[in-house]
């Protein structure tokens, strides 16, 4: 891995899916193909990219309970304690509605309503994402969203991996398709003749959903458009090179893109955690997808001070930051920009990419300057109440009327008039 000093150049370079104009056209073709063509689109689409005929889009009782039959018990406990703990944490973000009145008689107030349909997209490809599945759907059952809808890509077995089964089975998803790619995007949005139209589409997936997701946005609202993975571990000289190694290793391997990076203030750890990349990398089973993410995508930040340490992991933005400090949580309040922060030895990445439940669908390529994790408002929308009694309506009507011809709009001055008695 490139070691940098901070004051030479602290500019990253990420992996940004703005898509090339051939893969724009591809998808505004299967979309439309989608939209006028229904099912039969998504089986001719589905042969064409997954290789795979299906007969039927549905996913039935019986795969599901064979998926059971796969996966071992032990495991599926594990998806139904990790569930628990998404849904415990999740609980907590709930907002009420809630109305307050004023002495003249007035209220104001926020309804809070939950989506009526909510669409999730699960990766499949180069490995099976039963996390995903419960990062993307448990939130939105919290949120009290009646209708989740499931796509994902098939295998060429012309099914599902069983782990995502069991994971949407524990979720509580009743609708589970077989589909994926941007026409499993379009049909999510506008509908055939098997998938009915969803409200909003959350769920990462590889260039053409992130192109997808971003056109039929406007028809439907979606999360974001998530790019590669990136983590930031922001360590002293009491961190363990080999540990550290380990983590920028576990995003590394998700995409030849994911972003890795090391931020510290100790030029013996740099170094010896470049080496440990190195030597861990040699022996990783999924070296060809991380060796070129770590050396595209790789670097290690040498910093003079803390402060300096910490302003380079705000300029940064990561999507996930790792805190190995002495004293980490002193360090925390100086942290304005980072997607989830994990703090300390035994708070790895996977920790809450699996298990701990805190949502590990996060802002990516540094928009967690603006940005948050996916959480229950993303599935609840919020209405204004107001309701003026006479006396305030009387107290302000000319205030009002005034103000509506400040910006020349006359008849909404009128509609004020027409009900104020002088």
């Amino acid at each position: 891995m490139k070691i940098i000093q901070v004051n030479e150049d602290i500019s990253l370079k990420r992996s940004v899916d703005s898509g090339t104009e051939e893969q724009r056209a591809i998808v505004k073709d299967i979309i439309g193909a989608v939209k006028s063509g229904g099912d039969q689109a998504l089986f001719d689409f589905t042969e064409k990219f997954d290789r795979v005929r299906l007969s039927s889009l549905t996913v039935t009782d019986a795969e599901i309970e064979e998926a059971y039959k796969e996966v071992p018990n032990a495991t599926v406990e594990i998806i139904k304690e990790a569930a628990e703990n998404i849904r415990v944490f999740h609980e907590k973000q709930l907002r009420n509605s809630w109305i307050t009145t004023e002495k003249n008689g007035t209220m104001l107030g926020q309804k809070v309503t939950p989506l009526d349909s909510v669409g999730v997209y699960v990766p499949g490809g180069t490995a099976a994402y039963p996390s995903s599945v419960l990062m993307n759907v448990v939130p939105a059952q919290v949120a009290g969203v009646e209708r989740i809808v499931m796509v994902s890509p098939p295998g060429q077995d012309g099914k599902l991996p069983a782990g995502v089964l069991v994971a949407a089975k524990e979720s509580g998803v009743k609708e589970i398709y077989k589909v994926g790619g941007a026409q499993a995007i379009a049909a999510l949005a506008y509908g055939t003749e098997s998938i009915k139209p969803v409200d909003k589409i959350t769920g990462p997936g590889n260039i053409f959903v992130a192109l997808a997701k971003r056109e039929v946005f406007g028809d439907v609202d979606i999360d974001m458009i998530a790019g590669p993975s990136e983590i930031t571990v922001l360590a002293d000289e009491t961190a363990r090179a080999n540990e550290i190694a380990a983590d920028l290793l576990s995003q590394a391997e998700h995409d030849a893109r994911a972003c890795s990076v090391l931020v510290t203030t100790s030029r013996k750890l740099a170094e010896e955690t470049a080496s440990e990349v190195e030597k861990q990398l040699a022996v990783l089973p999924r070296k060809e997808i991380a060796a070129p993410a770590i050396a595209d995508y790789g670097a290690i930040y040498v910093a003079e001070t803390v402060d300096e340490a910490i302003e380079t992991v705000n300029k940064l933005a990561p999507e996930h930051l790792e805190v190995i400090m002495e004293n980490a949580m002193e360090k925390i309040g100086k942290i304005r920009h980072a997607g989830a922060i994990f703090i300390g030895r035994y708070s790895s990445e996977p920790v809450g990419d699996y298990f701990a439940g805190p949502n590990h669908v996060l802002p990516t390529n540094g928009t967690a300057r603006f940005s948050s994790p996916l959480n229950v408002d993303d599935f609840q929308k919020k209405s204004s109440i107001i309701m003026y009694s006479e006396q305030a309506f009387n107290e302000n009507a000319a205030k009002i009327a005034a103000f509506a011809r400040l910006e020349g709009l006359e008849a909404h001055a009128r509609s004020i008039e027409a009900r104020f008695k002088k």
